[in-house]
C-alpha cells in the first residue's frame, strides 16, 4: 500500500500551497517540497526490490463496471520517470521559489505544478489503461493552467489554448486505441496487456491500435507534424518550461511510446510510422533552434529535435536501440531542464530573451556562464557528459537500421546531420548569449542571481558530468531496470562505458563536432537562406483556423436551428425514417410466420373513425377548438382499442391522461388565437404530406413485420414472477411498484419538479386574454354554468371514492397509484373549471406542492425502508393477515409506494392546471352565486 502515497502524496501537496498561504514565500517553497520529497522517499524505498527484478503493485476497486481500478505498478521503467518527476520537480520547486516576482501568486503557481507532478506520476505508475488515460488527461489540463500561469498575457491564453487543443484532442485517439485494446485483450489491465503482444499484434485492429495510440503520443511529445505547439506554450513561466517541456509532460509521449514498445513494436508498421516522424522531428527542430532569435524559442526547437531523436531511437525495433532510447530520456532531462533553468536566470536577471541583445554576459554572469556550457556541451555531445554517450549509442544504432534495402544509409547519414546542427544550436547557445562582444540595450543590469536560484541548475550539471565519467556505477542498474521493462523476452545486457575504441560511431561524433563548429560559423548563409522563404506564425495559424472552425459551426447552427419548429420537426422524422427503413431493409419479405388474429366488423368500424377523426385533426387544424375535439376522438379510440385487445390497465391510463390533456389544452388554446392564417405555401403541403405518408407507412410496416413475427420477450419473466415475487396479480401494476420501481421513482420525481417549475413559472404570470369569440361575440356574463356547478358537485364525492377503490385494488385488479391519482386531480380540477379558482381555493384552502413533495418523500422513504431488513433499495415485501371482522388480507410494501405515486400525480398534476386556470380568471371580473 506504500506504493499509493507515491501518487497520494503529491496530490495533497496540492493543498498545501492554499493551507500555507499566510506564510512567507520561502517558507511556503518549503512546506511544498515535503510531501513530495516523501514520495521519493517512497520511490527510493523499493528501488533495492525494483532492481533485483520485483514489480510492486497494489489495486483497489473504483469502477467496476468500467473495469476501472486504481491499479499502480513500480517497474524499472516507472520507477526511473518517478525519479524524474520527482527529483527535478523538487529542483524547480526552489528554483520557482526566486525566479516568480513578489507579484506573481506563489500559491497558485505551486498548487497548479503539484497538480501537474500528481498527474505524471499517475501516468508513469498507472497498472490499468483507463487510469493511465485518466491521468493523461489530467496532464493535458494542468499544463493548461501553467503554460496560462500569466493569464494577463495574450500569447500565455492563446499557447495555453493551442497546447490543450492538441495534447487533449491526442488524448481522445489515445482513449480509443486503449478502448481497442481493451477490445482485443479483454481487460485493461497493464500487466495482462504486456503479456498479450502476439494477440494484439494478429489482431485485424492492430492498425488501428497502432495509429491511435501513436496519435497519442506524438501528439503529447510534439512529433510532427504537431510540434508546433511546443515553441509557444514557452509564453509560461521559464519554472514551468524547463519541468513540462523538458523533463515530464513532453517526456509522457516517449514514455507511451517505451510503456507500448513490448506490445506494438516489431513490426514493419511501428518501424516506418516512428521512424520517420523521429527523423523528420528531430531535423525540423534541429534547423529552427538554429535559426530562433528567442533564448526560450532555441531551447524550445531543441527539444522538439531530442524529442524526435528519442522517437527516431524507439522506431528502429533493436534491443540496443530502445537503450539507448531510455537512456538519452534520463540524460535530455538533466541537460535540457539546467539550460531552461539558464535561461530564465539570463531572463530574470536581463530582463529579455531576445539573443541579439544579449551578448559578453560571462562578464557579469561568470558561474552562470559556466553552468549553462557545461550544459549545453552535454546537449552537443561533447565526451566527458552524458549527453556524448547517449548521442554515440544513437549513433551506433542508425548504421543498423534497415530501411528499403539500398536506401539504409540514408538514416545514419541524417542523423549524423541532425547531430551537427545539435552542435551548431548548443555552441550558438553559449556563444551568442555568454560571449560576442557586450550587451545591447539590456532593461536590466545583469549580475547573478541569487545563491539558491543557482543551485538546482548546480545539482543537474554535476549529474551530467558524474553519469558521464561513472556510468557504469551510477546509471547502468536503474538503465537495466528501465530496459528490462521496456524490451520484451530477456533484456539485452548494459556495459557503459567512455571508450569502445575507434569506431565508426566515434568518427561520426567527431564529424557531428567538426561540422557542427563549421556551420556555426557559416550560420549567417542559413540565415540568408531562411528570410526567402515567408515566415508562418503557427499561434495566428492556430487562431485563424479555430475562428474558421467557429465560423462554420455557427453557419451551421444558423442552417439548422433557425427558430423554425417545422424544420426541426421535419429533420426529427426525416431522421427517424430513416433508422427505421433502414431495419426494413434487412427483412427478406415484410410478413412473418405469426399468424394475424381476424378482422371483425367492430375493429374496422373503429378504425375507420379512428382514421376520420386524425384526418379531422389535420384538416381543421387552423380551428384549434374544433380540431382539439377531434383529437379527443382519436385519443377515445386509442383507449378502446387497448381494452379490445385485454390491457385494461393502458385503457384506464390513457383515458385518465387523455382528460387531462383535453384540460391542459383548452386551459392553454384560450390564449392563443382560435383560428390562425394560412401559412404553409403548396410546395411546402407536398412535401410535408409526403413525409408523413412516408413516416406512417413505414413505421405501419415495421410494426407489422415484429408482430407477424414470434418475439422472445422479457414479458414471460414477469408473468411467472408477478405473484410469487411481487405478491400481486396486476403485473403491470407490480412492474411499475416492485420490479422497475427505481424506474417509477425517477418518473415521479421528474413529474414533481416539473410541477413546480411551472407552478413557479405561471405564478402571477400576466397574459393577454381575448374578450370575444371569432366572430366578435363577448363573453358571456354567466361564467360557470349552473349545470356544469351541479354536476360537479354531484361527481366530486363519488369520483374520489372511484379514486380510492382503483388506488387500493391496483395489486391485483386494473388500477394503481397513477390511475386513481388522475381520477382525483381530475375530479378536483372540475370544481375548478365549474366555480372557479378563487372559490375553489377558498374552500380547498391548501397548497398542491406540499402534496407533490410528499409523494416523492414517501416513495423514497418506502425504497429506504428496505435498508432497516439489510435488503437493497427499493425492496418490496408482502403478506397475508387475519384481521378481525375483515378477515384475511394481503398487504404489501408496495402498497406505500404507490401511495407516493398516487399523491406526487395529484399534486402535480393540480398544480399545473390549477395555476393555468388561475391564469385565466384572475384578472377579469366575476359573477359567481355563493
Amino acid at each position: 500500500m506504500t506504493l499509493l502515497l507515491i501518487v497520494l502524496l503529491p496530490l495533497i501537496g496540492s493543498l498545501v500551497p492554499l493551507a500555507s498561504a499566510r506564510f512567507k514565500r520561502t517558507t511556503i517553497a518549503w512546506l511544498v517540497a515535503i510531501l513530495p520529497a516523501i514520495a521519493l522517499g517512497v520511490a527510493a524505498y523499493h528501488t533495492t526490490s525494483v532492481f533485483a527484478g520485483n514489480i510492486p503493485t497494489v489495486s483497489l476497486p473504483w469502477v467496476p463496471s468500467l473495469s476501472l481500478d486504481l491499479a499502480f505498478r513500480l517497474d524499472g521503467l516507472s520507477l526511473l520517470f518517478v525519479y524524474l518527476v520527482l527529483g527535478i520537480g523538487l529542483l524547480i520547486i526552489l528554483y520557482a521559489r526566486y525566479y516568480l516576482s513578489e507579484n506573481d501568486s506563489i500559491v497558485r503557481f505551486y498548487g497548479f505544478l503539484m497538480l501537474f507532478m500528481t498527474a505524471m506520476l499517475g501516468i508513469v505508475t498507472s497498472d490499468n489503461l483507463l487510469l493511465l488515460w485518466f491521468f493523461w488527461e489530467l496532464t493535458s489540463l494542468s499544463s493548461f493552467l501553467l503554460i496560462g500561469y500569466w493569464s494577463g498575457l495574450s500569447s500565455a491564453r492563446k499557447g495555453a489554448r493551442m497546447a490543450l487543443t492538441v495534447t487533449g484532442a491526442g488524448g481522445l485517439c489515445l482513449l480509443a486505441g486503449i478502448l481497442l485494446i481493451g477490445n482485443v485483450v479483454g481487460s485493461f489491465d497493464l500487466t495482462t496487456v504486456l503479456e498479450s503482444r502476439d494477440l494484439i499484434q494478429s489482431s485485424p485492429y492492430y492498425m488501428a491500435i497502432l495509429l491511435l495510440v501513436l496519435l497519442g503520443a506524438f501528439t503529447k511529445s510534439a512529433q510532427f507534424p504537431f510540434q508546433f505547439w511546443l515553441p509557444h506554450a514557452m509564453a509560461a513561466p521559464t519554472p514551468v518550461s524547463a519541468y513540462l517541456h523538458s523533463a515530464t509532460m513532453v517526456k509522457a509521449g516517449v514514455f507511451l511510446l517505451a510503456r507500448f514498445y513490448p506490445v506494438l513494436s516489431g513490426t514493419d508498421e511501428w518501424f516506418y510510422i516512428v521512424t520517420l516522424v523521429g527523423l523528420t522531428t528531430l531535423l525540423y527542430g534541429a534547423f529552427f533552434a538554429l535559426i530562433k532569435q528567442d533564448l526560450k524559442g532555441v531551447l524550445a526547437f531543441s527539444t522538439i529535435s531530442h524529442l524526435g531523436l528519442i522517437t527516431l531511437l524507439f522506431g528502429f525495433n533493436t534491443e540496443l536501440a530502445a537503450v539507448a532510447a531510455v537512456f538519452h530520456i534520463i540524460n535530455h532531462a538533466t541537460f535540457k531542464a539546467s539550460l531552461f533553468m539558464a535561461a530564465g536566470i539570463v531572463d530574470h536577471e536581463c530582463g529579455t530573451r531576445d539573443i541579439r541583445k544579449l551578448n559578453g554576459l560571462w562578464r557579469y554572469m561568470p558561474y552562470t556562464t559556466v553552468l549553462a556550457a557545461v550544459a549545453s556541451a552535454s546537449m552537443a555531445g561533447v565526451p566527458l557528459l552524458n549527453g556524448f554517450l547517449s548521442k554515440e549509442m544513437f549513433l551506433a544504432q542508425s548504421l543498423d537500421a534497415q530501411m528499403l534495402g539500398g536506401l539504409s544509409w540514408i538514416i545514419p547519414a541524417l542523423a549524423t546531420l541532425g547531430s551537427i546542427l545539435s552542435v551548431a544550436y548548443s555552441l550558438r547557445f553559449i556563444h551568442d548569449v555568454f560571449f560576442n562582444g557586450e550587451p545591447k540595450d539590456l532593461p536590466k543590469t545583469p549580475h547573478e542571481p541569487p545563491r539558491y536560484m543557482r543551485l538546482p541548475i548546480e545539482v543537474l550539471i554535476l549529474i551530467c558530468v558524474l553519469v558521464g565519467i561513472l556510468p557504469a556505477i551510477l546509471i547502468e542498474p536503474i538503465l537495466t531496470a528501465a530496459t528490462a521493462a521496456v524490451v520484451p523476452g530477456e533484456p539485452p545486457q548494459i556495459h557503459l562505458s567512455l571508450w569502445h575504441g575507434f569506431n565508426l560511431p566515434l568518427m561520426m561524433s567527431g564529424i557531428a563536432l567538426m561540422g557542427g563548429l563549421m556551420v556555426y560559423i557559416a550560420r549567417d548563409h542559413i540565415y540568408r537562406f531562411h528570410r526567402q522563404f515567408k515566415t508562418l506564425n503557427a499561434r495566428d495559424s492556430f487562431e485563424n483556423m479555430v475562428q474558421k472552425l467557429v465560423k462554420v459551426c455557427q453557419w451551421s447552427i444558423d442552417r439548422f436551428e433557425n427558430g423554425s419548429l417545422q424544420r426541426y420537426m421535419f429533420w426529427l422524422l426525416l431522421t427517424a425514417v430513416g433508422f427505421a427503413a433502414s431495419g426494413l431493409f434487412q427483412v427478406p419479405r415484410l410478413a412473418g410466420d405469426k399468424v394475424v388474429q381476424p378482422v371483425d366488423s367492430v375493429l374496422i368500424i373503429g378504425g375507420v373513425i379512428l382514421c376520420l377523426a386524425a384526418i379531422g385533426t389535420i384538416m381543421t387544424h387552423r380551428k384549434r377548438l374544433i380540431s382539439l375535439l377531434f383529437l379527443s376522438v382519436v385519443g377515445m379510440l386509442v383507449s378502446l382499442t387497448f381494452a379490445r385487445f385485454s390491457a385494461p390497465d393502458l385503457a384506464l391510463t390513457q383515458l385518465a391522461v387523455e382528460v387531462v390533456t383535453i384540460i391542459l389544452l383548452m386551459l392553454a388554446l384560450f390564449f392563443l388565437p382560435q383560428k390562425t392564417p394560412k401559412e404553409s405555401t403548396g410546395g411546402r403541403v407536398l412535401r410535408d404530406l409526403l413525409l408523413a405518408g412516408t413516416f406512417g407507412g413505414v413505421i405501419a410496416s415495421l410494426n407489422y413485420a415484429v408482430i407477424t413475427r414470434p418475439v422472445d420477450s422479457i414479458s414471460r419473466f414477469f408473468i411467472e414472477n408477478s405473484v410469487p415475487g411481487g405478491g400481486g396479480h396486476n403485473i403491470v401494476n407490480v412492474i411499475l411498484v416492485d420490479f422497475r420501481g427505481f424506474d417509477t421513482l425517477g418518473e415521479i420525481t421528474v413529474l414533481g419538479i416539473a410541477g413546480v417549475a411551472i407552478y413557479k413559472l405561471l405564478n402571477r404570470l400576466r397574459l393577454f386574454m381575448p374578450s370575444s369569440d371569432l366572430e366578435g361575440r363577448p363573453w358571456s356574463p354567466e361564467r360557470f354554468p349552473v349545470i356544469l356547478y351541479s354536476v360537479s358537485q354531484t361527481l366530486l364525492p363519488l369520483a374520489l371514492l372511484v379514486s380510492a377503490f382503483i388506488f387500493l385494488r391496483g395489486h391485483n385488479l386494473p388500477g394503481g397509484g397513477f390511475i386513481a391519482g388522475l381520477v382525483a386531480a381530475v375530479a378536483i380540477i372540475l370544481i375548478y373549471m365549474a366555480r372557479g379558482v378563487e372559490w375553489s381555493q377558498r374552500r380547498l384552502s391548501f397548497n398542491y406542492q406540499p402534496i407533490a413533495v410528499t409523494g416523492v418523500a414517501i416513495a423514497a422513504l418506502t425504497g429506504l425502508g428496505s435498508w432497516i431488513f439489510n435488503a437493497p433499495f427499493l425492496t418490496s415485501s408482502f403478506g397475508h393477515f387475519e384481521i378481525p371482522v375483515i378477515g384475511d388480507i394481503e398487504l404489501a410494501t408496495a402498497l406505500l409506494f404507490d401511495l407516493g405515486v398516487y399523491l406526487t400525480v395529484i399534486g402535480a398534476t393540480l398544480m399545473i392546471l390549477a395555476n393555468l386556470g388561475k391564469v385565466t380568471t384572475s384578472h377579469r371580473p366575476t359573477k359567481e352565486k355563493q
